[in-house]
């Protein structure tokens, strides 16, 4: 059944937005995305509504209820579910530090959801990362980089590991980057106390190079002793880098998003969720891979005897992100529709497919309404019924 939108359709392209404009399409693939005047067929009336192309989270541990690092295939299911009902049509489910076993476990479990098509792929990260840097990672889980761990776990995954973050200054850096780079995967660079020599050379080592939720998990900008942040900046800036941003209001303020899109621009930007659990879900207590969370006003942190630590995930949905990043944070609808959808598509290999909206992509799209709130969403063409 042809299915043909109407309204203020943001493309995700350089072309931007066009005020009014159809997309339309019969099975998974788009057949018409352009003005409503160059449309040849039966005009629908125009809706009051944003279509978007279908949001891309590359880094995500869960939500609905359940997260990745323990939930069971159903509740990988419902998570996966909860924010695909919200406008996120390839997720990446996130693992975090736990042993061999664990890990291998998880991957057997996440990876049948990717062959279902529920998950766009398996992100892990660590072990290998930093213990001065470990944010809601289980100290007793974070271990020296070792290769062939390493080699294991993404020969069991078989291509289903996307994205692997390691800290720039854990041992055996260059062989865990090779094999990364060897199985296809993103080498997102985080949770990490490098200098700034070192860090600069694992930025610029070549290949697809992310930075995990940057400013986060890392020490801030110092003028006089630049550092990671420092040269995550100017590797972003360059393009030889992507930087995760959590633009949730909670991660970063709303005027450093700002300025963080002012400095590096959309297309080096891939706006995530970093979400767990507790998203779409009340306040209370919640897991996070081996280690217990509580939910206070929305904000998930590490729950410990002398109250809550520090900040353990988040709670947003990927609309969630972009509304606080157009409305919290000002920056303008089109750069943040890239880099909410077509910047994870491009670190991800597939913006041959998806991440914008033109003829020969994927229908993956999200109608919101003029607040970006989802009204719909279309999985290869199929509208999803959460």
């Amino acid at each position: 059944m042809r299915t043909v939108l109407r309204g203020r359709v943001v493309t995700g392209t350089e072309a931007g937005a066009i005020t009014d404009a159809v997309v339309a399409f019969d099975g998974p693939t788009i057949e018409f995305a352009g003005p409503a005047e160059e449309f040849e067929g039966e005009l629908p009336p125009v809706e009051p509504v944003l279509i978007l192309p279908g949001l891309v989270d590359v880094h995500c541990h869960g939500g609905g209820g359940f997260g990745f690092p323990d939930a069971d295939e159903a509740g990988v299911a419902a998570a996966a579910g909860f924010h695909r009902g919200r406008g996120t049509t390839t997720l990446v489910g996130s693992l975090v530090s736990a042993t061999e076993a664990e890990l291998g476990e998880r991957i057997g479990v996440l990876g049948r959801a990717v062959d279902d098509g529920l998950l766009a792929g398996i992100h892990l990260e660590g072990p290998f990362i930093s213990v001065d840097r470990p944010g809601a990672h289980a100290l007793d889980r974070i271990v020296p980089g070792d290769p062939a761990m390493l080699r294991r776990l993404l020969e069991r995954a078989d291509g289903r590991v996307v994205s692997v973050t390691i800290a720039p200054e854990t041992e055996n850096f260059d062989e865990l980057g090779n094999l990364v780079g060897e199985a296809g995967a993103v080498l997102s660079l985080g949770h990490t106390v490098a200098d700034y020599a070192r860090s600069a050379h694992a930025l610029w080592r070549g290949g697809r190079i992310s930075v995990t939720h940057l400013c986060n998990g890392m020490p801030p900008l110092e003028h006089r002793h630049p550092n990671f942040l420092t040269a995550a900046l100017s590797a972003a800036a360059h393009g030889v880098a992507v930087a995760e941003v959590i633009g949730d209001g909670v991660h970063l303020a709303h005027g450093t998003v700002r300025m963080l899109f002012d400095t590096l621009g959309a297309r080096h930007i891939a706006l995530i969720t970093d979400a767990m659990a507790a998203a779409g879900q009340p306040d209370g207590h919640y897991r996070l891979g081996s280690l217990d969370v509580v939910v206070v006003d929305g904000v998930s942190r590490l729950s410990g005897p002398d109250g809550p630590g520090a900040i353990a995930g988040g709670t947003a949905s990927a609309s969630d992100v972009l509304r606080h990043t157009v409305f919290g944070s000002s920056v303008d609808l089109c750069s943040a529709v890239m880099s909410a959808s077509g910047t994870g598509a491009r670190l991800l290999g597939r913006a041959h497919r998806i991440g914008t909206l033109r003829p020969g992509a994927v229908a993956d799209v999200l109608v919101t309404d003029t607040r970006l709130r989802p009204v719909r969403v279309y999985k290869e063409g199929a509208l999803w019924n959460s």
